[in-house]
């Protein structure tokens, strides 16, 4: 499963009323994802890869923002799981 997969599927579970379609470019206040459902997301991806989001993180604006701190920092091997 690919990092935005696995988003769409994190924001279909805990967001109510999600927007069909979510794409890269897509803020994530538009689609229901606040500071609250932002940090749970960050602990979620934390657990599922053994990775530390750093504390002084930029809070990102986009879906696609979110990704590229997340690719930054998971393991080149690490594969997404599939559930």
């Amino acid at each position: 499963m690919e990092t935005l997969e696995l988003l769409q599927e994190f924001i279909k579970r805990r967001v109510p009323n999600p927007p069909e379609n979510v794409t890269l470019e897509s803020k994530l206040e538009e689609v229901g994802v606040d500071s609250l459902t932002l940090l749970d997301l960050m602990f979620d991806m934390e657990d599922k890869f053994g990775v530390r989001m750093p504390d002084d993180l930029p809070r990102p604006e986009t879906v696609g923002e979110l990704i590229e701190i997340f690719e930054k920092l998971k393991p080149a091997d690490a594969a997404i799981p599939n559930e």
